[in-house]
């Protein structure tokens, strides 16, 4: 009862509640072999009856693990057209292309810092217990990641979760927006060449901090995390470029 009790996470929990047990091991299923595929975003999955099949999973317990990943902006489902991953664009993304062909990696940091931030805030407000769930989920698994690909994948899922938070479909869209297009344009060698994110990961505190002000209703202080936190991914990021910015 003990290793039990250590082993509990309630955010888990809380995520698979309403597939049941069937459809929980599908959603398992489901995670693992898109882990294993690390495919990126705007990526065409197989239709439903090649994925089940691939899974060994039946087709009902297999759309109730896409609505679950899809109500967390992991994937989106266009009818007629198919299942893609990531978050569902609010463009078209000839338009989202055009924008991303204008812009650069610095104006993309710019206007992160300019809508985050708020949303962090508007989350401490609004967020339920749901959304501070996945928000503790996706922390975790951005720690446990053994390749960037996953890492990304836990990061874009946790600052898509503050976003949604903030329970405000405008604010959503343009964050949705701002996302689909960082995830377009073109960073080049960025990133240092470790294979993995490192166990002292400055993010991994970082994330910390900002959901937690989020769970203590701390609104000035959610808002203040996640400006701290992007203007270091900028300055590491983008070494030439401006300092942070004063506080």
């Amino acid at each position: 009862m003990r290793a039990e009790a250590e082993n509990y996470d309630p955010a888990r929990v809380l995520e698979l509640g309403d597939t049941g047990d069937r459809g929980a091991g599908a959603l398992t299923q489901l995670r693992a072999f898109l882990a294993q595929k690390q495919l990126p975003p705007s990526t065409r999955l197989p239709p439903e009856r090649e994925l089940s099949e691939l899974l060994g999973v039946s087709r009902g317990d297999l759309r109730k693990a896409l609505a679950v990943m899809e109500k967390h902006g992991e994937l989106w489902r266009h009818v007629g057209k198919g299942t893609f991953i990531g978050a569902r664009p609010v463009a078209e993304m000839s338009s989202i292309a055009e924008i991303a062909a204008q812009t650069n990696p610095g104006e993309v940091m710019r206007a992160r810092l300019s809508i985050e931030p708020e949303l962090a805030r508007a989350a401490a407000l609004h967020a339920t217990a749901e959304d501070i769930a996945e928000m503790k989920l996706s922390v975790t698994g951005a720690r446990r990641a053994e390749t960037w690909r996953q890492y990304e994948n836990w990061d874009n899922r946790l600052h898509r979760a503050i976003a949604a938070a903030a329970h405000n479909a405008l604010l959503l869209a343009v964050f949705d927006t701002v996302n689909a297009v960082r995830r377009t344009v073109v960073w080049g060698r960025l990133r240092d060449e470790s294979p993995h994110p490192p166990a002292d990961h400055h993010s991994f505190a970082e994330h910390a901090a900002i959901v937690e002000a989020i769970e203590e209703r701390d609104l000035g202080t959610a808002a203040l995390r996640m400006r701290q936190h992007l203007e270091m991914v900028q300055v590491l990021l983008l070494p030439g470029g401006p300092q942070r910015e004063a506080e």
